[in-house]
């Protein structure tokens, strides 16, 4: 059965104005998700210091793994702090 008052014209009229309405929404809220992007990509991390040469630092990632002496186990102090490991002594010259 088809719709008994069918006048395009009309209808066309009424559904203008939502029509641009949600257009209207569906372009700010792209905008906001890519505002959102660049936003988020301009504080990532900061560039990397460097020194006077100009030339640029790495930045320690993570200290060296400490391996215990023969005879010691692998307990780590109660303040959560790994010991450095000793240097050796240079000899003289």
């Amino acid at each position: 059965m088809s719709a008994p008052n069918t006048n395009i014209e009309k209808q066309a009229r009424r559904h203008r104005g939502p029509l641009i309405g949600m257009a209207l929404a569906a372009v700010f809220g792209v905008g906001l998700i890519v505002f959102w992007l660049f936003e988020e990509s301009s504080q990532s991390d900061p560039p990397a210091p460097q020194d006077p040469q100009g030339q640029v630092q790495e930045a320690p990632t993570s200290a060296a793994p400490v391996t215990p002496a023969p005879g010691e186990g692998a307990i780590i102090p109660q303040g959560g702090e790994v010991p450095a490991p000793a240097t050796p002594a240079q000899p003289a010259p």
